[in-house]
């Protein structure tokens, strides 16, 4: 019989899986609300966070701490050069999103081809940002893992907030209402677009920054976390910030507890079977219509 503090950490351990799911999924759905396009790449800037943080701690001896905020800057310079170079000169072209879509996979491609020439194949291991572990009531609990909630939940809720009372979400939510009508009120709708792919790409590349020191990186490690994204933002409803969080705590819990109940080898099975109930009876999404 599984006892509490068993149960109780993989609980925490479902809220810090579910937490950097949300993290990923939001991203995609700021995408879908904005732009109306879905991000292929998205798991490969998922990857170029870890392999970040492993290039600048590991390889440049930099602090974890001065190395994540580098690593995301980073991200999101690319991120803004790929959207002006690739994905803008597309707009406004008959089946642009179609376009748009077969440009993220190709942009995927490369970037997993580029970490495979420059890093490797191997895992990579990556230092803990907090090492060590924390004992309560006899509940074991690890300080990265601690640290990876309160920074998604921060990350998150200081998103949600910026969203509501900025201009700049304002003007982002605008956009993704009617970009033509925005453009009138003179909201410069491609700015907009630019600044959503690349604050999308830094919420990935964060996630990928938070879980590298667990689950160690390779060129591969964005497909996972990509396809998981995209269940939560159809669990969560597309379109919908609030969906994709609730969509990726879901996810995160449900993969957690069925490890420890059922075996590692449900854990896929159990996503997809919430998937499927969801599409069957909630076909919008556990939210969908309620956009951010």
């Amino acid at each position: 019989m599984t006892n509490f503090p068993v149960i109780f950490e993989q609980i925490v351990n479902g809220l810090v899986l579910g937490s950097m799911y949300a993290l990923v999924a939001s991203g995609l759905t700021l995408i879908w609300g904005t732009m109306k396009m879905l991000n292929f790449a998205h798991g490969e800037l998922y990857m170029l966070g870890g392999f970040g943080l492993y290039f600048a701690v590991s390889l440049l001896h930099l602090p974890p701490w001065t190395s994540v905020p580098l690593v995301l800057a980073a991200v999101f310079i690319l991120a803004v050069l790929l959207e002006k170079g690739l994905i803008s000169p597309l707009l406004g072209r008959p089946d642009w999103d179609v376009s748009a879509v077969v440009a993220t996979l190709g942009i995927g491609i490369f970037i997993q081809n580029f970490a495979f020439k420059f890093w490797g194949g191997d895992f990579q291991e990556v230092p803990y940002m907090i090492p060590g572990t924390v004992t309560s009531l006899g509940v074991t609990l690890a300080w990265h893992r601690l640290y990876i909630l309160g920074l998604a939940l921060a990350v998150l809720i200081a998103f949600w907030q910026g969203m509501k009372k900025t201009r700049f979400g304002l003007a982002l939510r605008a956009t993704a209402q009617e970009s033509e009508a925005a453009t009138l009120m003179g909201i410069p709708y491609r700015k907009i677009y630019t600044l959503t792919f690349s604050i999308s790409a830094s919420l990935a590349a964060l996630a990928g920054t938070a879980l590298a020191p667990i689950f160690s990186v390779n060129p591969w490690m964005g497909s996972g976390p990509l396809i998981k994204a995209f269940i939560v933002v159809i669990l969560g409803g597309l379109g919908s910030f609030v969906g994709a969080i609730l969509g990726g705590f879901i996810i995160g819990i449900s993969e957690s507890l069925s490890v420890l109940f059922l075996g590692s080898g449900w854990k896929d099975l159990i996503c997809f079977l919430l998937l499927i109930l969801v599409l069957v009876f909630k076909p919008a999404g556990l939210l969908g219509g309620k956009e951010w």
